[in-house]
């Protein structure tokens, strides 16, 4: 038996264990979880360093480097994240919608763990901890496959949680590491049917799209973000600059930042010269068409592949539009239904954009950086789903979970 055949039948054992926990027990693991991220963040940050020199070494560029790395803070914050999921309601054996039918059978559904989730994920080794305490408040254990670029970050983390879930009395194989990172290995993964229950991928488009391609066992897609802000005619001009700054610069390696700017025509020659000033100090590459171009001084031309694009770098798109219909029209075609933006004073502007637009999240003056599980109150997040069944979005608690029905009789025979 392989290695994946022995994680994969000890993890349906623990799954079956961690399902008729009880909330207590396994807030009580998630507290260890946390205290044990912040006991041991030098042991972290040490191997942490040994991936992040590694990747340097094999000329990861920086904005890369950025989704590898981790400090202090960011293990304090995502200790704080385990935190707060203890915090959060538990989904399991909450009961919704009991009724009667007509044969005086008492119907209700309840909600129950998945059981065994796969995650096949690149780069974040924040992703390890979001996923396996995620997971198991959800009373699902996992099975987790990183890259080989994090793979020393992940063996520390993994080893962390499973030695605070063992102190509050769980088996420690309700959280798992595939230490194999060979693509064979995760594609034996993918075909992992008599053990896994669903598989969710995290990363970027070719490795979404190899998951998709190859998987036997059924996949939540968490799509790439190729994400828009649009700014409308009646937009506060430094309302719209600081939303855009921010969306495209705070973070260009994460999937909610801006890939392209649209722009009303009626503002581009007023605007786009002030939003590429602010742009400047952060070197942002800008690539826009023929009528934006007309308005910046150190633009090249954008090609349609442009406008198709997930940079991940500081890299922005621009196109000049007549109009929100014309916006539109442009982002539902070329976006990834991940998370877009319009910046306007026009409240029914901003409510057609909103319906209009095709996406697991519409802003109306926000930006797109606030689509996360954090943000949104989940204290993390397994993946911002941009598919249409099951989950959609920022996926937390009640996305790991599926409905069984539970029904109660006196004897009745049909």
């Amino acid at each position: 038996m392989g290695e994946l055949q022995i994680k994969g039948k000890l993890a349906k054992e623990a799954s079956r264990f961690l399902a008729l926990a009880s909330t207590k027990q396994k807030n009580t693991a998630l507290l260890e979880m946390s205290s044990g991220l912040i006991a041991n963040y030098e042991t972290i940050l040490a191997e942490n360093e040994k991936d992040v020199l590694t990747a340097k070494q094999n000329g990861t560029p920086e904005t890369m480097l950025d989704r590898l790395r981790l400090t202090k803070e960011r293990i304090f914050e995502i200790a704080n994240g385990v935190k707060q999921i203890a915090d959060l309601p538990d989904p399991i054996a909450q009961v919704d919608g009991m009724f009667q039918n007509e044969a005086g059978l008492t119907i209700g559904k309840k909600r129950v763990p998945l059981g065994v989730i796969g995650i096949i994920y690149e780069s974040r080794p924040n992703v390890t901890v979001d996923a396996a305490s995620l997971c198991f408040k959800a009373g699902n254990a996992v099975i987790l496959r990183g890259g080989s670029e994090a793979i020393h970050s992940n063996l520390a983390l993994v080893s962390i949680l499973q030695q605070a879930v063992q102190h509050a009395s769980f088996p420690k194989t309700v959280i798992q590491l595939v230490e194999d990172t060979s693509r064979e290995v995760a594609k034996e993964l993918m075909c992992l049917n008599e053990y896994l229950d669903v598989l969710i991928p995290r990363g970027g488009a070719g490795l979404i799209q190899s998951v998709l391609q190859t998987a036997t066992v059924p996949v939540i897609e968490t799509g790439t973000g190729n994400c828009h802000v649009y700014i409308d005619a009646n937009a506060d001009f430094d309302m719209a600059t600081r939303i855009l700054v921010n969306a495209k610069t705070s973070r260009p390696s994460v999937c909610n930042a801006c890939e392209t700017l649209l722009i009303h025509e009626a503002v581009a020659e007023e605007l786009l010269p002030l939003i590429e000033k602010e742009l400047s100090p952060f070197d942002v590459e800008l690539r826009a068409d023929d009528k934006a171009r007309a308005f910046l001084s150190r633009a090249i031309p954008a090609t349609q592949k442009d406008f198709e694009t997930e940079f991940l770098d500081f890299i922005l798109a621009i196109k000049v539009v007549t109009n929100v219909e014309d916006a539109i029209s442009h982002i539902n075609q070329y976006g990834t239904g991940h998370s877009e933006a319009i910046v306007t004073n026009d409240y029914f502007t901003g409510l057609k954009f909103q319906n209009e637009v095709d996406a697991a999240a519409v802003y109306i003056n926000a930006s797109t950086r606030f689509t996360d599980g954090f943000e949104f109150g989940f204290g993390a997040e397994i993946g911002i789903s941009t598919q249409k069944l099951h989950a959609r979005g920022p996926m937390g608690l009640q996305e790991l979970t599926s409905t069984k029905y539970i029904i109660f009789g006196e004897g009745q025979i049909r």
